[in-house]
């Protein structure tokens, strides 16, 4: 579904428990504006963190938001967003949660407010931020010389930054490069690629070099660690079956008293 702001919070939550049940890395999320008002704010850090998010991202666009690179995107009053920054700072329990301040008021009100309000979010305590949609490179140059804080920079393929690789972006003086769109889109195409041709051929015999092998499939969602752990539990109940103790003569009976 588009990005315009159709996922909840209880939807979003429960993405993050998948991902960070599976994966050892840190895992950024993207709360939107934060569901409502500072009280919303403040809940959707809260259990955003207490899910397994290393990094929460809060924006200042209006409600329903959308994403940074639609047309249309308008932002909230600055007071606003300083607050929802102040409720999200209060939410977290623990000090390494990051929080993301972005803002998308370049493409409403110009870069220089865009700049205007990087700053303000800064002060606020922000520990990275996020000026979405900067349309040129001198725009680009501009915001690592003019904000006094780790920034992110955004590369939508297709979108309305100019797409520079990693090594460019650090070079700028950007912090934190995000590929968003990267891992969705080549999947789509992939998936798209390999339907075809199994509809042109009714065989996936030419898509055998394109495919994980049935070995590293496996090893991805790691079946051979769960029946490893399986079989020793499998094991233990087999040596101790009824999960007592047990003497030459059978069960020990309860000592007695006379």
């Amino acid at each position: 579904m588009p990005d315009v702001g159709l996922v909840t919070l209880t939807e979003l939550v429960t993405h993050v428990q998948r991902i960070t049940d599976t994966v050892d890395l840190p895992v950024v999320v993207d709360a939107d504006t934060g569901y409502g008002g500072v009280l919303n704010v403040h809940r959707a850090v809260r259990q955003l963190e207490r899910a397994g998010a290393a990094a929460i991202q809060i924006e200042d666009q209006t409600t329903p938001k959308r994403c940074g690179h639609f047309a249309g995107t308008n932002v909230i009053d600055v007071q606003e967003m300083l607050q929802k920054l102040a409720a999200a700072a209060d939410a977290r329990t623990d000090e390494a949660t990051v929080l993301i301040a972005r803002t998308d008021a370049r493409q409403s009100n110009g870069i220089h407010e865009a700049i205007d309000r990087a700053c303000a979010y800064a002060d606020a305590g922000a520990d990275l931020v996020f000026v979405e949609a900067p349309q040129t490179m001198d725009e680009l140059r501009q915001l690592p010389k003019q904000v006094n804080a780790p920034l992110v920079a955004n590369m939508v393929e297709g979108g309305r930054t100019p797409l520079l690789d990693a090594a460019a972006l650090q070079e700028l003086g950007f912090r934190v490069a995000l590929f968003a769109n990267t891992a969705l889109r080549s999947a789509l195409y992939a998936v798209r690629s390999a339907m075809r041709a199994l509809r042109e051929t009714g065989s996936t015999h030419d898509l055998l070099d394109r495919m994980l092998s049935w070995e590293d499939r496996q090893n991805l969602i790691r079946l051979p660690a769960m029946q490893k752990q399986e079989a020793t539990y499998l094991a233990a109940g087999e040596r101790n079956p009824a999960g007592v103790e047990r003497g030459s003569d059978g069960p020990e009976s309860p000592a007695r008293h006379d």
